[in-house]
């Protein structure tokens, strides 16, 4: 086993993991922070590159368990720059782990959605520019069953260590891609099965329990700030409104919005895919 007790080379290239959305991509590596990722990320199959544990203390039977499930090369970190990595200031982690980017294809959703059986439900964020929000997303369309997330345009990169903490490991569980544009997903997801397009906004053509989300659905939900672009606009077969009540909330944000269609998706599909947590 490997030390490293000094911000060298290694060091940095680790911290450049965290930091760097274009090095991150181009080495096809993040590095993963905190026991739920960690532990989604290797029970879903992802190829873990290097582990860093705690040099000065012996490891929890979770931490052992898990480290031994996967075999690669194992860093002894000094405990202060574990903690610089793991984005907590009170106390270091015991591991960390280097694992490889899932594959960016579209062609993942409707693979999933065949192998549960169940018409494709997918999400795709227009331009979204908050790494909690697209993490947030994963993290729902995974609890209610969808197929996968698309992130499209100048947007906030899916495996920021914002994003993978949000979806406490569910951007692992669940495909999230990118796409350039609204044309390409609609192409790429609409494989034979007529595909429903399905936008959210505060001035939507029908209520959202109008739509029938049985079907096979693409669940548009737009920037933080403008709303959907006139392209998803123009790609949406329909645009749902989401009812409220209160008077100074205009709107719902991003993420709370696409987990109300999610959540009426499930319930008009009278099923769970797992059991509930």
């Amino acid at each position: 086993m490997r030390r490293v007790t000094v911000r060298n080379a290694t060091f940095q290239q680790w911290e450049t993991l965290l930091t760097n959305r274009t090095k991150r991509h181009r080495a096809g590596h993040v590095l993963v922070q905190g026991v739920r990722p960690l532990t989604v990320a290797v029970e879903s199959g992802l190829a873990v590159r290097e582990w860093l544990v705690d040099g000065d203390r012996a490891l929890s039977s979770w931490a052992s368990e898990l480290t031994a499930r996967v075999r690669a090369p194992r860093y002894a970190v000094a405990p202060e720059l574990l903690r610089e990595l793991g984005g907590k200031e009170d106390s270091a982690p015991e591991v960390l782990a280097v694992v490889a980017l899932p594959g960016d294809d579209l062609a993942r959703l409707p693979a999933r959605a065949a192998d549960d059986g169940a018409p494709l439900l997918a999400v795709a964020l227009d331009r979204p520019t908050s790494p909690g929000n697209v993490g947030t997303v994963a993290r729902s369309v995974d609890a209610f069953g969808g197929h996968g997330v698309v992130v499209t345009g100048h947007a906030a990169d899916p495996y920021d260590p914002k994003a993978v903490r949000a979806s406490t490991g569910s951007v692992f569980a669940v495909p999230v891609v990118t796409a350039a544009s609204a044309g390409v997903v609609v192409d790429a997801l609409d494989t034979g099965t007529p595909l429903q397009v399905v936008g959210t906004d505060e001035a939507g053509d029908v209520e959202l329990a109008d739509v029938d989300l049985t079907l096979p659905t693409l669940v548009v939900t737009g920037n933080e700030t403008r709303g959907l672009s006139a392209q998803w606009r123009d790609a949406c077969d329909v645009v749902a409104r989401i009812p409220m009540r209160a008077s100074a909330a205009s709107s719902l944000n991003m993420a709370s919005a696409t987990a109300v269609v999610l959540y009426e998706s499930l319930r008009q599909r009278g099923t769970t895919q797992r059991p509930p947590v």
